[in-house]
């Protein structure tokens, strides 16, 4: 049986595949297949998926046309045969123990969902995006919300989902829509009963200046007002509690640099200075 389906998206990555199907191969839960979506590829990613694919047997590679992100994930969940699916960005890579660490925990609580924390580099600097201190269950939906810190941190990358679920769902993501994830992500955690948050495992997330996110453009921009006020309607119509996001944030700029980001919560106002030193005031 496998137990883990691991989905990943393939376009012009040639410079960070390797890293990432290195990451996949070498996880220590067995038992795990890698399906390779190659969307059109123009560069040398379709060779390096070949040459690990002839090499290893747990990676399936299929190739189309160019479609996009949500359409590759998308032919990924009709050939995932896995108890449980995760979805990995090819310019990203996840710890070893990371499919065995949420898998063993997932069934230990018979949980929906699993999450790892994320740990973001960039210009070589580590950051910790998402700690997870400790183990926690919860089926409270507010609760949910709250430990993956969505819906600002909405990414589907750091979890893995019963599939069983997803396809009872009728679950897919929405075609040729930039941050595609943000709406899944959230009815995922309204829908799946159940979630366990794993500490001492991570997702780890690259800071690519030429990923699909960075590179800006007029649409990407429209589908991130439209995936943003989509999702928090979404919220809204389900009466999901949002006392532990901000509802203001600022960046206070010197000579374009960021000197001191503040948030302003409910109870208290965050502050991080220089992204390095981070403490907050009660209100």
């Amino acid at each position: 049986m496998i137990k883990v389906s691991i989905i990943v998206p393939v376009y012009n990555v040639e410079k960070y595949l390797e890293r990432c199907l290195k990451s996949l191969i070498q996880q220590t839960l067995k038992n795990v297949e890698i399906i390779c979506i190659n969307d059109g590829s123009t560069d040398n990613s379709q060779k390096i998926l070949t040459n690990y694919a002839n090499a290893y047997k747990q990676i399936t590679i299929i190739n189309q046309e160019n479609q996009g992100l949500s359409c590759a994930r998308n032919v990924g969940l009709t050939k995932a045969r896995g108890e449980y699916v995760c979805f990995v960005d090819s310019d990203d890579w996840v710890d070893l123990d990371f499919c065995e660490k949420l898998y063993q925990t997932a069934k230990k609580y018979d949980a929906d969902i699993a999450v790892a924390g994320i740990k973001r580099l960039r210009s070589y600097k580590w950051k910790y995006h998402l700690k997870i201190e400790k183990e926690e269950f919860t089926k409270d939906k507010n609760r949910k919300f709250a430990l993956c810190d969505v819906p600002e941190k909405c990414y589907v990358w750091n979890k893995i989902y019963k599939l069983s679920k997803l396809k009872n769902l009728g679950m897919e993501f929405e075609p040729n829509v930039y941050y595609e994830d943000r709406c899944f992500t959230a009815k995922a955690l309204i829908e799946f009963n159940s979630l366990v948050v794993v500490p001492d495992v991570y997702y780890n997330y690259w800071t690519n200046s030429n990923s699909i996110v960075k590179t800006k453009s007029e649409k990407k921009i429209q589908d991130a007002c439209y995936t943003k006020k989509k999702m928090m309607q979404y919220l809204k119509d389900n009466n999901v509690s949002l006392e532990h996001h901000y509802f203001n944030m600022n960046k206070h700029k010197l000579f374009g640099l960021t000197i001191i980001k503040t948030k302003e919560y409910k109870d208290r106002t965050e502050y991080l200075l220089f992204n390095q030193i981070k403490f907050s005031i009660k209100k």
